[in-house]
């Protein structure tokens, strides 16, 4: 890691109007927490709530974040400047995915403990599952989210449709996409904590190895693609 570019990072995503966005998406889904426990009761409506949380805030957090860092820099091309610096694409990419992670955790993951557990503070274990699920996925999403602001300019774009049609439409009409779902993976993990979060048959083995490789592909794509701005100077 680099600490001049984190110190960077974390304060281009602090200080964009996506960084203002994305705090609010975490607000919205403990506000609608506290809402329907004071109408409805401690445990009503709790798997509404957290599954919106997991399948529409937590990516959304996640796509910002990974945007924040990194996208502005490619629009305006000031990315230029920042790979002239002896420092290797790799470590400016790991660098920009532990700001973007960090951001995913707080203001994507802890949301879904804390809502799950105002919804209904007597079973914590069931809102470990769910942020533990959080975590799980959250990871995953950044960095396939930091490799797709690192491919296009369009990242916000594609990564809504990503979420809403894969992740949301297709993973919840066919069974198969499953596998190569995120929302998926990080479910899985989060029912090795609490049976409630339910899993999605994919397997925790499979569900880990499958998130790592993932994570592990996108981040080392994204510093390829930063290394080859130089070489073809086009962006």
């Amino acid at each position: 890691m680099n600490p001049t570019i984190l110190r960077i990072s974390t304060k281009a995503l602090l200080g964009s109007r996506r960084g203002i966005v994305m705090s609010l998406i975490p607000a919205c889904l403990i506000v609608l927490a506290i809402l329907v426990r004071a109408i409805a009761g401690a445990g009503v409506g709790y798997e509404t709530v957290l599954s919106l949380g997991y399948t529409l805030a937590l990516p959304l957090v996640a796509l910002l974040a990974a945007a924040a860092v990194l996208g502005p820099e490619i629009d305006d091309g000031s990315i230029v400047y920042l790979l002239a610096k002896p420092v290797s694409r790799h470590t400016i990419a790991r660098s920009k995915y532990v700001v973007a992670w960090c951001a995913t955790m707080v203001l994507g993951a802890l949301p879904m403990l804390v809502s799950g557990l105002v919804l209904d503070s007597s079973e914590p274990v069931r809102a470990l599952g769910w942020g533990v699920a959080g975590a799980g996925a959250g990871t995953a999403y950044t960095a396939l989210f930091l490799a797709l602001a690192a491919l296009t300019r369009h990242a916000v774009v594609i990564g809504l449709l990503f979420v809403l049609l894969w992740e949301g439409l297709l993973g919840n009409m066919f069974a198969g996409v499953r596998w190569a779902a995120v929302g998926a993976w990080g479910r899985e993990v989060g029912a090795a904590v609490s049976d409630w979060v339910g899993g999605s048959d994919t397997g925790l083995t499979y569900a880990l190895i499958a998130s790592l490789a993932l994570t592990l592909a996108s981040v080392w794509f994204t510093g390829d693609r930063l290394r080859s701005f130089t070489l073809r100077g086009d962006e």
